[in-house]
């Protein structure tokens, strides 16, 4: 069974990103169950606090497991950050280097769209290709220079 870490970021965060994808994720458990099979996955939502609130409290999210709990994850999924980039990318730094030890552990990584600030941030990405919304094309380069950015790509 694939582990799935949907992380729950501080700050102003697409919701819809991090509900989605956890309807997804047990979506296909629920197909596998139903057929006679066992979940393929274990989808949690991931947090540095027992609750954040999203949305200028609009929402509340009580993630499943803090990410000190979490030693091993086989996938981590980063939602989109809203506003400043570098804001959201200094509130979300509790993050930062358990993101970084998953990864060297053998976690596979994804974001969505602008949340590719903040994984860039890590500095796994030195050297790699990626994409994000073409609108922030301009500010992600002046940023992260060593990103090889293909804006005529969406994924």
């Amino acid at each position: 069974m694939k582990h799935i870490s949907i992380i729950v970021p501080f700050g102003h965060c697409s919701v819809t990103n991090i509900e989605g994808t956890h309807h997804i994720f047990n979506e296909a458990n629920a197909i596998c169950e139903a057929m006679g099979k066992p979940p393929m996955f274990k989808v949690q939502l991931v947090g540095a606090t027992s609750e954040v609130s999203q949305r200028n409290g609009l929402f509340k999210i009580g993630p499943d497991v803090l990410i000190d709990n979490v030693k091993k994850t086989d996938l981590i999924i980063i939602p989109a950050m809203m506003g400043d980039q570098q804001k959201a990318i200094e509130a979300n730094q509790p993050f930062a280097s358990w993101i970084v030890e998953q990864f060297s552990n053998g976690a596979e990584l994804a974001s969505y769209c602008i949340g590719l600030f903040f994984l860039a941030s890590t500095g796994l990405l030195k050297g790699k290709r990626c994409a994000t919304h073409w609108r922030f094309a301009n500010e992600f380069r002046n940023m992260f220079p060593d990103v090889e950015l293909v804006v005529e790509k969406i994924i």
